[in-house]
């Protein structure tokens, strides 16, 4: 017997196109899952946290669950659930009123009971439908009293959290943890079949603070997106780091949909991973879902701390990549480059990829460039220390006596250009904001400093306070002149 203090876990499966994740975005109060009538949309199991009254859980979305399924895309999706069974307090198995109990239901509710999870049966879509006829074919479940919902209106959906909480032991009583019988899987020697052990998480290459020069980094979690093209192995660098199959890797364009986020520890370094869609070109989205993952992808690039962009070794570096890495660089968003599958090249190979990446991609020459294996794990450990840096980098604090020092021995050993008889005159500079860092340079005349002044400061700052991995923005700022008087 030993105390919990952790918060309750509850899963939400069943059949695809039942309303998981719209219960999910409901009990989480947000918008995080996709929500389309669109059948097999969610596939890889999506965190949220969920409160009722001064009860805090965790809830866990899944993908559409046919536990018959014994390869391709279907069967990566049922071990992903049945990995979230396995990992919850409380399962709600959600079917649909509308469609009535068919044999996927009958299944499913075959390995619930089989897995020893306490579970709450709720018919979903039950909206202007009697209760007693919306529900009375789902008692041969054999799964207890099934609960009229309709999770996109929000009905019952209060009762049937009540109900599953219910089966939990309250928060400040001493109860014992429960365990998982892996036999009670069919197939349980089969890989995902049961937890898995993430032991690994903790050891070889605990990655410490970074050495960048200036100041100390804001101490959070650093959120950290992984985008690229479809199928150039985002998935499979989120398992690598994790030490299990958390998301589906498959080798078929378009299998992450939604943008997953992971917590996960480094030695002392904390992490949110977040998992993104791939981004294929503008003219080769059609379906409206994918037009939303690509947005989901987008504003997980603005939400992020850092960036790793990956790139198909095995594949050349296309205008697509240049677009994506562009969009990173106008987020501002700190930097990290992967060039995934460089175990299957050879040297004639390699050098091509670097000529393509020096000549299409020389914009990112301030981000750390690094060849790796995602499936082997080979280079990731230098991988993740590049974006510890670039983090550092990004929240660095930049103190006002040596930026203006740097600034005036910029101005010393090349003045700006003139314009006209005037040359633009630079005072002193200080720090406006981090994530990216921003240098605002005050003076007189500022107005006609060329770009290519202002790259030649860029450059300046960035050797001098080891700003690797990140855009570094120069605002200037021209003061009044005393002297003229504004026309009235």
């Amino acid at each position: 017997m030993k105390h919990v203090s952790f918060k309750p876990v509850v899963a939400l499966v069943g059949r695809a196109n039942v309303g998981k994740s719209t219960l999910f975005n409901r009990l989480t109060r947000s918008r995080a899952a996709l929500v389309a009538d669109f059948s097999g949309l969610t596939r890889d199991r999506h965190y949220g946290e969920g409160r009722m009254g001064d009860r805090p859980f965790l809830v866990v979305d899944t993908g559409g669950f046919e536990p018959v399924a014994k390869d391709g895309i279907l069967r990566e999706m049922a071990r992903q659930t049945q990995q979230a069974i396995a990992e919850a307090d409380v399962v709600i198995f959600l079917v649909d009123a509308r469609a009535g109990v068919n044999a996927h239901d009958h299944e499913i509710a075959r390995l619930l009971r089989r897995s020893g999870q306490k579970v709450v049966l709720a018919v979903n879509k039950a909206e202007g439908m009697r209760h007693g006829g919306a529900v009375a074919e789902f008692h041969e479940l054999g799964l207890g009293e099934p609960w009229p919902i309709s999770a996109s209106h929000g009905d019952g959906v209060a009762d049937v959290l009540e109900k599953a909480l219910s089966y939990l032991a309250d928060p400040e009583d001493e109860v014992p943890v429960p365990a998982l019988d892996a036999d009670a899987w069919p197939e349980a020697g089969d890989e995902g079949a049961g937890p898995h052990d993430i032991e690994a998480l903790a050891h070889e290459g605990a990655e410490p603070a970074s050495d960048v020069a200036p100041g100390q980094p804001i101490d959070h979690r650093i959120k950290l997106a992984i985008v690229g093209r479809p199928n150039v192995g985002k998935s499979t660098l989120i398992n690598t780091l994790l030490g299990e199959e958390r998301v589906i890797a498959f080798d078929m364009p378009g299998t992450t949909r939604d943008a997953i986020e992971i917590e996960f520890k480094r030695g002392n370094k904390s992490y949110t991973l977040i998992d993104t869609a791939g981004l294929r070109k503008r003219g080769k989205v059609f379906e409206a879902i994918e037009k939303f993952s690509v947005i989901k992808t987008l504003q997980a690039i603005e939400a992020s701390n850092v960036v790793v962009l990956m790139l198909d070794a095995s594949a050349e570096i296309s205008d697509q990549d240049a677009h994506i890495a562009g969009f990173i660089l106008e987020t501002g968003r700190a930097l990290v480059v992967a060039i995934n599958k460089w175990d299957g090249l050879d040297d004639e190979q390699r050098d091509r990829i670097r000529r393509e990446f020096d000549r299409k991609l020389r914009f990112l020459s301030f981000a750390k460039m690094h060849t790796v294996s995602a499936l082997k794990g080979q280079g990731v450990n230098a991988l993740l220390r590049s974006v510890n840096a670039a983090h550092a980098a990004a929240f660095a604090k930049l103190s006002t006596p040596r930026l203006t020092r740097e600034l005036l021995a910029a101005v010393e050993q090349q003045p700006p250009p003139r314009k006209g008889i005037f040359r633009p005159k630079m005072r002193y500079a200080h720090q406006g904001g981090q994530n990216p860092p921003r240098i605002i340079v005050h003076g007189n005349a500022l107005d006609a400093v060329p770009d290519s002044y202002r790259r030649y400061l860029e450059a300046r700052f960035r050797t001098a306070f080891g700003l690797d991995g990140t855009p570094l923005r120069i605002e200037f700022k021209s003061s009044q002149n005393p002297y003229i008087q504004e026309s009235k």
